[in-house]
């Protein structure tokens, strides 16, 4: 039987004091450091040697050198101290709203087109902010936000999961992208009907816009025989082989005078009302404790949303 560990813990006070000596070998110049007396600094570097039952030091008359205990445990007591530095910091986080990290997450069909807007309002009202951006596919978001490797997403809705609370910001009608020579290209009356046998190119499987194509064909009467290509694995790629006379396609309002200012060869069609459309929202995890401050930032980004081509939520 394994007998009972009686070392006393170290404290942070010990840890410092060594870890300040173990930088400058030197007693005095390491109190100044830390902002210590040297009695008290010596005092503690002693009271660390007890506890953990090892000699930390070798003292000289003239110098100060770290014994071979001491250099290995330097390494530790550092790490240990980094870490608790940590730890503080993110404290201050939570304390302060809008400051530390936040890892975001955004799907890919509506990182180009939203993000501008996102940087731009964190850069002018949350500058102590530190944002930082994943672009993923949906399945990969959640997985993200359920692991606690992502702390809020950007995404289109309803996902329908338990522990995930959706906070709505807009909603955004599709459009028909074709070629220029195509009979639908240019109209504002499109019925949906028409989506039942026109030959619709798609994002490859994953992406949450192309289950959102198909779920508008179904709901326009579209067979699971008529003609679907699947050959792109982005809107860029989308568009260009729509201008290649390979067939059409839907995209999201916010990403159209993006994807087909750059590709000539165009026609945009628009569907009678009701048009087809998908509502893009926030998603946090139920009870996440800066559930505060991230309902505060879909407050803000419908404000900063509402020069765009949408319809902000209430």
């Amino acid at each position: 039987m394994a007998s009972v560990n009686r070392v006393k813990q170290p404290s942070l006070a010990q840890l410092r004091a060594f870890a300040a000596v173990a930088e400058h070998l030197h007693f005095r110049d390491a109190a100044s450091a830390i902002g210590m007396s040297q009695p008290a600094l010596s005092g503690a570097v002693s009271a660390l040697e007890e506890a953990l039952g090892v000699q930390l030091l070798e003292r000289t008359t003239r110098r100060v050198l770290l014994s071979p205990a001491g250099e290995r445990l330097a390494v530790r007591a550092k790490a240990v101290l980094d870490a608790v530095g940590l730890l503080m910091e993110e404290a201050e986080a939570v304390r302060a709203p809008f400051t530390g990290v936040l890892r975001l997450g955004v799907i890919p069909t509506v990182a180009p087109y939203l993000l501008p807007a996102v940087l731009k309002l964190v850069h002018e009202r949350y500058p102590d902010l530190d944002l930082q951006v994943h672009e993923e596919q949906t399945s990969s978001l959640l997985d993200g936000l359920s692991a606690g490797r992502l702390d809020l997403l950007l995404l289109a809705v309803p996902l329908g999961v338990p522990g995930v609370t959706e906070l709505p910001l807009f909603d955004e009608d599709f459009v028909l992208v074709t070629p220029e020579d195509h009979w639908l290209g240019g109209r504002h009356d499109i019925p949906r009907e028409a989506l039942r046998e026109l030959h619709l190119l798609l994002l490859d499987e994953g992406h949450c816009l192309r289950d959102q194509a198909l779920d508008i064909c179904r709901e326009a009467g579209r067979t699971d025989g008529a003609p679907v290509t699947t050959t792109a694995a982005g809107l860029a790629t989308l568009v260009q082989l729509v201008a290649g006379g390979l067939g059409v396609t839907l995209l999201p309002r916010t990403a159209v005078d993006v994807e087909t200012g750059r590709a000539g060869r165009l026609h945009t069609g628009w569907f009678a009302d009701p048009a087809p459309s998908r509502r893009i929202a926030l998603a946090m995890r139920s009870g996440s404790a800066r559930g505060g401050e991230f309902e505060e930032f879909a407050t803000a980004l419908r404000e900063a949303m509402r020069s765009l081509p949408v319809r902000v939520a209430s």
